[in-house]
């Protein structure tokens, strides 16, 4: 029976180093949870300066200086964010347009429940009204506190998107003095070789979720086929693109198709079906795909990945679902290469294929 020292001694020091490595997690999470005005857009604009290195590198080759090069790199990227808000505007006009037809049937929905409410429980027409009152007396109140958060968390997301193009151009012009202090702070350490690395798995990152936004097209563009939805490929897919936007792109994407199967078969069955297709494929995305593809791309095992989208949620709330995934990954890459964060990336870290016996 042979004895292996050297693993013997490298699970000696991962036991030693656990209570380290909780207490330094505790820590960095009650710190970004308490700096989060300030990480969250300088999170936002390292990333995004991670995405048009490579642009700006190759503008720069070609004798374009580093200013114009980089204005020209981040004008392109919010062109491209531009296309997607006009996407979501055009959903709300389009939805206004079929308004007075959903109004119409909507009084009509009104009148049908008031008519079985009386005919089969005998609730009379009075008491359906004071029911009605008491309930627009009772919700007035949270619906303008909804409001007033709404308009407090639209202020805030408004200056962090003046504050992210900022961060983005900064970090892409001091790079190299970046780059001169990061490597004078941790000298064991090769910072450009990981630098390297990390926009090469965000770069993964990237291209996993253009993966997700793929499986979840076609399984959108499926579900609404089947329920004979007109247009079904194109709602598909335009919903899928537009659950970038938390919470916001889901709900205007969907409003288009429900209205128009209301419209299209004069039945609540099919709104009722196509809420049923969104939300089924938006569960098997969160909890299914997003971990899998993602996982895959960037070298992290399914079940931490699951863990780092749910403790970004919590610090940092829906940004955290977005930037505590490529974060994960660079803190693998930084373990890889670290002596001593052995036991870091044994956790992050998926499965090697074992070698075939000779």
């Amino acid at each position: 029976m042979t004895y292996d020292a050297g693993l013997h001694n490298r699970k000696l020091i991962a036991s030693s180093n656990f209570p380290q490595l909780l207490l330094t997690f505790a820590v960095a999470c009650f710190l970004l949870y308490e700096g989060r005005s300030i990480f969250i857009p300088l999170s936002f604009g390292l990333l995004i300066s991670f995405v048009l290195y490579p642009i700006c590198k190759w503008l720069e080759k070609k004798g374009v200086p580093r200013s114009p090069a980089i204005l020209i790199s981040l004008s392109m990227l919010l062109l491209l964010f531009a296309g997607i808000a006009v996407l979501v505007v055009s959903q709300f006009t389009s939805f206004t347009k079929e308004w007075p037809a959903i109004s119409d049937r909507l009084q009509v929905a009104f009148v049908n429940l008031g008519d079985y409410l009386y005919n089969s429980w005998n609730i009379t027409r009075q008491t359906q009204q004071d029911w009605l009152q008491q309930i627009f007396k009772n919700s007035s109140g949270y619906f303008f506190q909804l409001l007033k958060d709404f308009l407090t968390t639209s202020i805030i997301s408004s200056v962090f998107f003046l504050l992210v193009p900022v961060y983005a151009f900064l970090i892409l012009y001091y790079r190299r003095r970046f780059i001169t202090v990061l490597e004078k702070m941790f000298p064991k350490i090769n910072v450009r070789e990981i630098l390297q690395l990390s926009i090469v798995s965000y770069f993964h990152f990237i291209k996993g979720m253009a993966l997700v936004y793929l499986v979840v097209g076609v399984l959108n563009s499926i579900g609404l086929l089947l329920l004979g939805i007109p247009h079904a490929i194109l709602f598909g897919f335009l919903a899928s693109i537009l659950t970038f936007i938390p919470y916001v792109g889901i709900i205007s994407a969907s409003l288009l198709p429900i209205t128009i199967s209301w419209i299209t078969y004069n039945s609540i069955l099919y709104p009722l079906g196509v809420i049923a297709v969104f939300a089924f494929v938006q569960y098997l995305e969160a909890n299914l795909i997003f971990p899998w593809a993602v996982s895959q791309q960037l070298q992290l095992n399914t079940l931490m990945l699951i863990i780092v989208i749910f403790a970004g949620g919590i610090v940092w709330g829906s940004a955290g679902l977005i930037l505590f995934i490529p974060f994960a990954a660079i803190l693998k890459l930084v373990a890889d290469h670290t002596p001593g964060m052995e036991l870091v990336a044994d956790i992050l870290g998926i499965d090697e294929k074992p070698e075939k016996k000779k």
